[in-house]
């Protein structure tokens, strides 16, 4: 996973990964400058991206990646709590793993367990060409 993130948002963002298991992927992202909205709090597109890492990955472990992709396909996020420093710990748990989609629920919380952002992420399973 490290070498697929070199030069992306990824790691740009300082995302990393904690845990890594068919029915829970867990990562962490710093909050500050690289993450902040001009109001000085963690964007809302951050968190968004954050799910949307956590929900991809998760869907990639779970199937055969020499025949398929999993990309994402739809994401809401509801943003609950504002944060200004520290980090976001984001936990991805299936909703629903099929051939052709998952679903998964992304829960980000803060070092205090402060629920900051819901969110739900669908990802369809393709062929590779």
């Amino acid at each position: 996973m490290k070498e697929r993130s070199q030069n992306t948002a990824i790691r740009t963002l300082g995302i990393e990964i904690v845990e890594l298991t068919p029915d829970r992927v867990v990562m962490t992202m710093p909050v500050g400058p690289a993450t902040h909205q001009p109001a000085g709090i963690l964007h809302g597109g951050a968190s968004v991206l954050l799910a949307e890492t956590a929900a991809s990955i998760a869907s990639e472990i779970n199937i055969n990646k020499e025949k398929h992709a999993a990309v994402g396909l739809e994401i809401n996020a509801n943003h609950l709590k504002s944060k200004k420093d520290g980090i976001v710990t984001a936990v991805a748990t299936p909703l629903h793993k099929g051939r052709k989609t998952m679903v998964w629920e992304i829960k980000i919380s803060d070092e205090n367990n402060q629920l900051i952002c819901i969110s739900r992420c669908t990802v369809v399973i393709i062929d590779k060409k």
